[in-house]
């Protein structure tokens, strides 16, 4: 049993797991696939350095199979299939005492502040699972954490049936928001220079722009009648991003940020002013966004198969960051864990 740690300096470690026997209300997960994401990336390039105990054991996104419960443990039993919401929120804080976990103030993030998912024996408070429902298969279930991401990006924009809404980003993240905004009624317009994205996104049903050669704004004033978008999701991280999206807007749009930036940006103001333009940021997401991001995997209604451009042992995780730092046609690796039989 194997576990990928990070120890500092971008460097990893890939050490013996073994099986932590859960306690009260815990249950200890067989881990069946863990998806790479930027922020694993941005760990591993020391980025969280300061909210980390080194070494430890990263990863967030994942499915499993439950092999062990603890005391005090209902609802729950081993062989139940499961992802993992990996946020522990504090419950005591004002964002808390408002409902709003997902921003809690003192908020452990499994794979950062406590240990993840990318180890083959898995042991989590049960507060923290969804049900997996039998008509999903294990590798697509590791894709609910940044569907739930997107989830609840959407969820938070108000989006309605007939809205123009623009993505600027075809990573995971804004192609799964593209995905489901054009699910909820939008009319979707997704952004990117990347070739191999621009062609999966066409390919999975969105209608794409290309970034390098054709003027965006132009093709928003087209298609709004030269009121522009209601909504504009920014997946990108781009300065040149963030900078461009208030002119994509109509009065009283919509900039949606939807992308985690390592450093401040500049934002159009000016325009923002004229237009009496809302900004709203989102982070992470709620159990009810994960409950709606299953459903609609079981549903089949997206071929969120087509994401998943490779399945690798979790000790090519180093080579994983590579292809994603290199631009190498990839969307979402999974690494394969003890439990993927299940």
């Amino acid at each position: 049993m194997t576990a990928a740690c990070y120890t500092g300096n971008g460097q990893l470690e890939f050490r013996p797991c073994e099986p932590c026997p859960p306690q009260a209300s815990e249950v200890r997960i067989e881990v069946a696939y863990g998806g790479v994401c930027g922020s694993d990336l941005a760990i591993y390039h020391g980025h969280r350095d300061d909210r980390m105990q080194l070494p430890s054991i990263i990863g967030h996104e994942m499915s499993g199979t439950i092999a062990e419960v603890g005391c005090d443990v209902d609802g729950w039993q081993a062989g139940d299939r499961v992802a993992v919401l990996p946020l522990i929120a504090c419950g005591r804080c004002h964002a808390c005492n408002r409902g709003l976990e997902h921003v809690c103030e003192r908020m452990e993030f499994f794979g950062v502040e406590s240990a993840g998912a990318f180890q083959d024996s898995w042991t989590v408070p049960t507060h923290t699972l969804h049900r997996v429902p039998d008509s999903i298969a294990p590798d697509q279930a590791a894709l609910v954490e940044p569907l739930a991401v997107a989830m609840h990006a959407v969820r938070t924009s108000g989006l309605q049936q007939g809205h123009l809404a623009i993505v600027l980003g075809g990573g995971p993240i804004g192609l799964l928001t593209a995905l489901t905004a054009q699910y909820r009624g939008g009319r979707v317009l997704l952004s990117e220079v990347n070739p191999f994205r621009l062609d999966l996104a066409r390919d999975m049903g969105l209608e794409v722009v290309d970034a390098r050669s054709d003027d965006l704004d132009k093709i928003v004033a087209a298609a709004s009648e030269g009121a522009g978008a209601d909504i504009v999701f920014e997946a990108s991280g781009s300065q040149a991003a963030v900078m461009g999206m208030s002119q994509l807007l109509c009065v009283r749009g919509l900039m949606l940020i939807v992308a985690v930036y390592g450093e401040p940006q500049r934002i159009d103001l000016m325009t923002s002013f004229k237009r009496e333009l809302r900004l709203q940021t989102v982070r992470c997401y709620t159990h009810e966004d994960f409950d709606d991001s299953l459903a609609l995997i079981a549903s089949g209604k997206y071929p969120l198969e087509r994401m998943i451009t490779d399945r690798v042992p979790v000790e090519a995780l180093a080579s994983v960051f590579e292809q994603m730092e290199t631009g190498a046609p990839v969307m979402k690796t999974l690494l394969e864990f003890g439990g993927g039989s299940s």
